[in-house]
């Protein structure tokens, strides 16, 4: 039987948050006065009661328990304060058990917990909790907490692949903050989502002008957010195949924002700046080298799989670009015993790389593996990839072709593509 005072606290709780009153809640089976004297504690429920009570709050009597690690805005207090697996946890058991806790305080809580999951590479646990999200924000009608739940989601969906999805939340949401004419941080973080989606869906002229209006917005800036804008600007110049101006902008971030403000964010940059350095025509390898040394250096601190992951990829690229096809074959091996912590574009450049080196050692499926690849960012609507991978696929086929064409002391020594997608 639940103990006083818990009880009446959990009980007089549970009945605000459907908005009735006291008598409402009595109804014909309890006095108003009973009722009154359960939630100051000063009474002792009774099992009829509690039965009573559930089935009038459409609960489970065990739901007048309060959760073990406390209520929904003591986890949550906890999280702000520590952050630690301890506290997640204890925020999970409570919003499970805190069903009936004011939509506000659970979206705070799925907030957190996508954090989480996000920053753990966890994409698909992210969604589940970004989609509840968004629909408490639309019950919620905050225009706020609605731009940045589709904004959060939009970014989840791109890192999955689901380009199509992503694009429509973002157009939302690009909608809706400049239809409430939000500030700048919620226009700015909304932009550079839809940036990178319509980059995604091969929409280059609408990413062009959405960057250049990102830029302008964060200008004078040096925060998370500006670094932010900064990579995914350059981003967008990569996909044009201005790698000055690409480089220009990233090499800003690299200098101004410092592992300080967010360490993660930080060597997410190195990487970033790394892979640009690879895509160069030639590819730089010795700055990128440099890149993976710094980024090296600071994962000893924020060393979450998806990031250890992300720097093996980048690892294997620059062992693939510098003709050492056994190391590329060692660390993509690494990555294949492990459970995926990367991103669908992320996991498709490993794909390519896989299928490059067969195709250097002499085997045909990776032509076929690459064309299927291809195809499937097609059917994706992944307009970007598709083009990336088919012109991977172009570069490796003439490049077999002249080996063939030069004889077996050529093919020994069979050369390296210009870029990786």
């Amino acid at each position: 039987m639940p103990q006083q005072p818990a009880f009446g606290r959990r009980l007089r709780k549970l009945r605000m948050a459907r908005g009735l009153s006291q008598t409402a809640l009595a109804g014909d089976g309890m006095s108003t006065g009973y009722l009154s004297r359960l939630e100051s504690g000063a009474r002792q429920p009774t099992d009829r009661a509690v039965t009573y009570l559930a089935e009038r709050l459409g609960l489970k009597a065990a739901d007048f328990e309060e959760p073990a690690g406390g209520s929904l805005a003591h986890a949550l207090s906890l999280v702000a304060s520590t952050g630690s697996e301890d506290a997640l946890e204890t925020l999970r058991e409570a919003l499970a058990a805190e069903a009936h806790e004011t939509p506000v305080l659970r979206w705070q809580a799925l907030w957190q917990l996508a954090r989480q999951r996000r920053v753990q590479g966890d994409h698909i646990g992210e969604r589940a909790y970004l989609e509840e999200l968004v629909r408490l924000g639309d019950e919620v009608g905050l225009s706020e907490l609605r731009v940045r739940g589709l904004t959060r989601l939009a970014r989840c969906l791109r890192s999955l692949g689901e380009i199509p999805a992503a694009l429509d939340a973002c157009v939302t949401a690009h909608h809706l903050a400049r239809d409430s004419d939000l500030g700048g941080e919620d226009r700015s973080a909304v932009l550079l989502a839809l940036v990178s989606v319509e980059a995604e869906a091969g929409r280059m002229p609408d990413a062009r002008a959405h960057a250049d209006e990102l830029a302008d917005l964060v200008e004078g800036r040096s925060d998370a957010l500006w670094a932010e804008a900064m990579w995914t600007v350059a981003a967008v110049r990569v996909r044009q195949g201005d790698y000055p101006a690409a480089q220009a902008y990233l090499e800003q971030a690299l200098e101004k924002f410092g592992s300080s403000e967010d360490l993660v964010l930080w060597l997410r940059l190195r990487l970033a700046a790394g892979r640009l350095h690879l895509q160069k025509t030639p590819p730089d390898t010795e700055a990128a080298q440099r890149c993976v040394t710094a980024a090296e250096s600071a994962l000893a601190f924020v060393g979450t799989p998806g990031l250890r992951q992300e720097l093996t990829a980048l690892r294997a690229d620059l062992a693939f670009l510098t003709a050492r096809y056994d190391d590329a074959r060692v660390l993509l091996g690494e990555l294949a015993l492990e459970e995926p912590r990367m991103t669908y574009r992320d996991r498709v450049r490993l794909d390519i790389l896989r299928h490059q080196l067969r195709i250097l050692s002499g085997d045909d499926s990776g032509v076929r593996g690459l064309r299927a690849l291809a195809e499937q960012a097609q059917t994706d609507a992944n307009i970007d990839l598709a083009a990336d991978i088919w012109r991977i696929l172009a570069e490796a086929l003439a490049q077999t072709q002249a080996h063939r064409a030069a004889g077996p002391s050529a093919a020994a020594g069979a050369g390296q593509p210009e870029r990786q997608a």
